[in-house]
């Protein structure tokens, strides 16, 4: 079954909007980028659906778009508290299933919250944690929060382990953690089948546990 296209409006196509709409459209989706600035729905319209020159805080423009027609809407307004207020206050007014807002600040982020947006992004303060992260661990390549102090991480393995089998790792024994899979390459290795194939420089462990202890694996690698 062909996996379903859902449909996004980016209201802001700044640095942060116009990554969003162009990822979001490469991945197959149809993305309509909405802008007061003609020269950035210019730069960004070839490569999506469609580019409209249009202000959000004016809901029957937005209405006139068909913007409540849009399986999402992203308001990536950051600095102009105002107009993104406004136009998410609009977006709600039109029934927009779900809206995701871009914030510039804590309190910006209460308001909108408040306001009823369903997600609400501080992207410098996001990115900021993501950095450090990997900069606190070296051989964490990438990662993902899950909420409740579990992660999963995307660990590179040292030159001095290549040749060594996975199960001499303490994965699961001396280490509270879960082994999800391994990445050699662009090939995915399932580990579970108790089959894996002996560690090479280089690959990339899918790890799932709780930060502390996943630093605690990490340092002693």
């Amino acid at each position: 079954m062909a996996k379903k296209r859902n449909s996004f409006a980016v209201l802001g196509l700044g640095a942060f909007g116009s990554t969003v709409a162009l990822e979001l459209a490469r991945f197959g989706n149809r993305v309509i980028g909405i802008d007061l600035d003609e020269r950035r729905v210019a730069q960004v319209s070839p490569q999506l659906h469609s580019g409209i020159i249009l202000n959000g805080t004016d809901e029957m423009a937005l209405r006139e778009a068909g913007i409540d027609q849009y399986d999402v809407a992203l308001v990536a307004i950051g600095r102009e508290v105002e107009a993104s207020i406004l136009t998410v206050m609009n977006l709600k007014m039109l029934g927009v299933s779900a809206i995701w807002a871009k914030a510039s600040s804590r309190t910006h982020h209460r308001i909108l919250s408040k306001l009823g947006a369903d997600r609400v992004i501080l992207p410098e303060q996001e990115m900021g944690r993501h950095i450090a992260q990997m900069l606190n661990n070296p051989v964490v390549q990438d990662y993902v929060s899950l909420g409740n102090g579990y992660s999963v991480v995307n660990i590179v393995l040292p030159e001095a382990l290549a040749g060594r089998a996975i199960s001499d790792l303490g994965i699961g024994g001396k280490y509270d953690l879960r082994l999800l899979g391994l990445m050699r390459g662009t090939q995915f290795h399932d580990t579970g089948g108790g089959d894996a194939p002996p560690l090479e420089k280089d690959d990339k462990l899918i790890v799932l546990g709780k930060r502390p202890e996943l630093r605690r694996f990490g340092d002693g690698l």
